[in-house]
C-alpha cells in the first residue's frame, strides 16, 4: 500500500516507528511533495483572474510542471523504499564460498549504486520544482504569493535532505566513475537549488 494511500497520522506513525522505511530519502520526497504543491496552489490561484491575463499561459505551464513533479515524486519514494530493501537482501546474502562473496560483492555494488541514485533523482525533481518557483514568483497571484517562498524553502530543504541519503552509501560504492559522477552532481544541484531560491525568494519578498 503506498504511503500516499494512508492517512497523516498512519503515514507520521510509520514514519516514527522503528521500521526503516519510510527512511530519510521517502520522507524527502514526501516533503519535496508538499513543496510542489504550494507552488501549485499559487499557479492555480493565478488562473482565471483578473489582472493576470499576460501570466496565463506560464501559470498553466507551472501548475501541470508541479502535477508531473508530485506524480514523479511518488514513484520515487516507492522506489527509494525498494532501494533499501534490496540492499538489505544484498546484505543478507551468503559469504560461505569464494563464488557466493563475489555474487554478493556485485550485488552490494548494484544495491548501493541503486540506492544512491533513486535519492538523487529526487534532488533533481526538488531542483524542477525550485525552477518553477521562481518563474512563479515575480508574476502569480500576489494575496498568495508568500506561498511559493515556502514551496522554494521547502523545495532546497527537501532537496539538501535527499542528498544525505546519496552521501551515506558513498563509502559503499568501489566504481569511481559512479562515485565522481554522484560528487559532480551533488555539488551541481546545491550551487543551482541555492540560486533558483534565491531567486524566488527576492521576487517573493519585493512582492509581500
Amino acid at each position: 500500500m503506498s504511503i500516499y494511500a494512508k492517512s497523516l497520522n498512519e503515514y507520521l506513525a510509520e514514519a516514527a516507528s522503528k521500521s526503516p522505511t519510510p527512511g530519510g530519502g521517502s520522507v524527502s520526497a514526501v516533503v519535496a511533495a508538499n513543496a510542489a504543491a504550494m507552488v501549485s496552489m499559487v499557479a492555480n490561484l493565478t488562473l482565471g483572474k483578473k489582472g493576470y491575463e499576460d501570466v496565463q499561459d506560464l501559470a498553466q505551464e507551472v501548475a501541470d510542471g508541479c502535477a508531473k513533479a508530485i506524480e514523479d515524486l511518488k514513484a520515487l519514494t516507492a522506489r527509494d523504499m525498494e532501494a533499501f530493501e534490496i540492499f538489505m537482501k544484498a546484505w543478507r546474502m551468503p559469504t560461505d564460498t569464494e563464488e557466493q562473496h563475489r555474487a554478493k560483492d556485485e550485488a552490494m555494488e548494484k544495491a548501493a549504486q541503486n540506492a544512491s541514485q533513486v535519492p538523487l533523482e529526487i534532488c533533481k525533481v526538488c531542483l524542477e520544482i525550485l525552477k518553477m518557483a521562481a518563474r512563479l514568483a515575480p508574476v502569480g497571484n500576489k494575496g498568495a504569493i508568500s506561498d511559493v517562498g515556502v514551496g522554494a524553502y521547502v523545495a532546497e530543504a527537501a532537496l539538501r535532505a535527499a542528498m544525505l541519503s546519496v552521501d551515506i552509501n558513498l563509502p559503499s560504492i568501489k566504481t569511481e566513475s559512479f562515485k565522481e559522477m554522484l560528487v559532480r552532481e551533488r555539488a551541481r544541484l546545491f550551487v543551482e537549488a541555492e540560486e533558483y531560491k534565491l531567486q524566488a525568494l527576492a521576487d517573493v519578498k519585493r512582492r509581500l
